[in-house]
Formats: structure tokens, C-alpha cells, sequence
């Protein structure tokens, strides 16, 4: 059976508190992200299975981690640090701080950082300028671009998507950028045939877990 893929990442959840309280201890070594820039799609595994796919957006301008070049970078990252926990889908972020407004899907006119931030460090020199460009994967009030290239080098997705990709992974989660389409990375994961599956769960069949915010 499959199930949407926010759906499974709410139950995640529901785990119990001490889980959350042993998570704030460690960095999440159980979950990965893989971000296909062909596809604009994303896969997060849960020890190496696939848990869920989501549409997403990368960089309209370049691939790449030069300065200056609102590029995309490839390789090998991680989550370095979690911003945003408890502010309601569409909540406005300018430099990293709540503005107080909070924006419905593709209001007319904006283009700002909503929901959630997960902001991400290079583990690698091809993305050793990651963390100091701020690059993250963030929340769009334009989520009619999702699934197209269309940012200025993050990695943009729905807010609901963002927000329960927040609620399971922790920090020091890999994430993966690769040029490749997710089937010759992943060969388990099927490419989605429309946008719309792209937000359903690949079961797994086993428990998860949630990491909170460090």
C-alpha cells in the first residue's frame, strides 16, 4: 500500500519521548537525502531504504559552488543546522529570523524563505563553500516552480514537504546532490510518472524514528 509521503513522516512523529530526548544527543547517522538535480526530485532513505520522495527545486542559474554564482552545489553535505521548529507553514524567514508574516502557496508578487530551514555544510572541496553561501533546503512561497529549476542555488521545496522532512531528519544528516537521475544512483527508486506521486511513500517496512532539532 502506499501512503503519502507526509503522512508516514507525521507518524514518525509520534515516536516515543525518550527517543526524542536520546536524539538530541547524537547526530542522525540513520537517514540520508538524495537530491537529483535531472529529476528535481528528492528521496530520503531511512538506513539506506527509501521512506519518501518529494518534488523540488535547484538552482535556475548553475551547478556549481563558486561565490557569486547562485549555483547549485553537488557532492557530499550535511545538515548543520535546524531553523524554524513550531512556526506554522508559510511563516516568513529574512536571515534566518521570523518576520512575523506568514504567506498562503504562490501569493502574487514574493519569493521569500518560508516554513522550515535546514541549512547545509560541504564535506567536500567541489562544496567546501556550502555553509558560508547559505545554502539550504528551505521552504517556497512559490510552489508552482517545484519540480523545475527555479532557485538561487538552495534547494526549495513544498512547505508541507519541508516541514515534514524537518520532523524526521536530524542534524548531521547526509544529503547527496548528485547530476544523475535517481534511478542510476538509487536503483530501487522508480521515477515518479507525475508530480503528484512524487509525494508518496516507498514503503519501507520497518519502524521509524523522529530526531528533533539540534
Amino acid at each position: 500500500m502506499r501512503l503519502a509521503g507526509s503522512s508516514i513522516f507525521r507518524a514518525a512523529c509520534s515516536g516515543a519521548a525518550v527517543l526524542l530526548l536520546a536524539s538530541c544527543a547524537t547526530r542522525d547517522t540513520r537517514h540520508r537525502i538524495v537530491v537529483s538535480l535531472p529529476d528535481q526530485r528528492m528521496v530520503v532513505l531511512d538506513e539506506g531504504v527509501p521512506m519518501a520522495t518529494f518534488p523540488v527545486s535547484t538552482s535556475k542559474f548553475a551547478i556549481g559552488d563558486a561565490p557569486g554564482s547562485r549555483g547549485t552545489p553537488l557532492g557530499e553535505l550535511e545538515v548543520a543546522k535546524k531553523i524554524g521548529s513550531g512556526a506554522p507553514a508559510g511563516a516568513v524567514f529574512k536571515s534566518r529570523r521570523r518576520t512575523g508574516e506568514v504567506l498562503a502557496p504562490d501569493a502574487p508578487g514574493r519569493d521569500p524563505i518560508v516554513s522550515r530551514i535546514l541549512w547545509l555544510r560541504g564535506l567536500e572541496p567541489q562544496n567546501a563553500n556550502a555553509y558560508g553561501r547559505y545554502i539550504y533546503i528551505h521552504g517556497t512561497a512559490e510552489e508552482r516552480s517545484i519540480g523545475q529549476p527555479a532557485s538561487y542555488g538552495c534547494v526549495r521545496m513544498r512547505s508541507r514537504d519541508v516541514i515534514a522532512l524537518y520532523d524526521v531528519v536530524g542534524y548531521g544528516a547526509r544529503v547527496s546532490i548528485v547530476n544523475a537521475p535517481l534511478a542510476a544512483v538509487l536503483p530501487t527508486v522508480a521515477a515518479p510518472a507525475t508530480e503528484t506521486a512524487a509525494n508518496e511513500l516507498m514503503p519501507a517496512g520497518r519502524s521509524r524514528s523522529t530526531l528533533s532539532e539540534q
